[in-house]
C-alpha cells in the first residue's frame, strides 16, 4: 500500500512530529510505501535547520533526516508556513533579500499542489497533530 503523511505540529508543540516518523519507519518495515510527508501549519518548523534537541529530547529533525535518506521519502514544508516561521530555502532567501537558509537539507519546499499530487497517488493519506475542537 502506498501512503502519504501530513504532520500539523512542530516537534517543540507536541508530539505529531515524531509520532509520525515512529508510524513511517513501522509502515515502510512492514513492506508499504511512503512517498512523501508534507509539513503543514505548525508542522514548518520540523524543517528548521537550527532546531536543536535538548538532552534528554527526542531529535525529531535527526529522525525524519533518517526517514529520508533511508528509505528516499521526500520531507515537503509548506511555502506560506514555512515562510511565517522563517523556515525558508537558498530561493527564497534570495527572493525575499535574507541572510541564508534556514532549512534543514534533507528538507525541500513546496506548495499545496505537491501535497494534492501525493495524495491523488496515494492509497491513504494519514495525518498527525492538529488542533481539536
Amino acid at each position: 500500500m502506498k501512503y502519504a503523511l501530513v504532520v500539523l505540529d512542530s516537534p517543540s508543540s507536541g508530539t505529531a512530529s515524531a509520532t509520525a516518523a515512529r508510524f513511517a519507519e513501522a509502515l515502510i518495515s512492514r513492506g508499504h510505501e511512503l512517498s512523501q510527508v508534507f509539513f503543514f501549519d505548525a508542522g514548518a518548523d520540523t524543517g528548521l535547520s537550527s532546531r536543536v534537541a535538548m538532552q534528554g529530547e527526542l531529535d525529531t529533525v535527526g529522525l525524519w533526516r533518517s526517514v529520508a535518506a533511508t528509505h528516499g521519502v521526500e520531507l515537503v514544508v509548506c511555502v506560506a508556513s514555512a515562510l511565517r516561521r522563517g523556515v525558508i530555502d537558498v530561493t527564497e532567501a534570495q527572493r525575499h533579500e535574507k541572510p541564508g537558509s534556514t532549512l534543514d537539507e534533507a528538507f525541500s519546499i513546496g506548495g499545496l499542489g505537491r501535497l494534492v499530487e501525493a495524495s491523488a497517488e496515494a492509497d491513504r493519506l494519514v495525518t498527525f497533530g492538529g488542533r481539536s475542537s
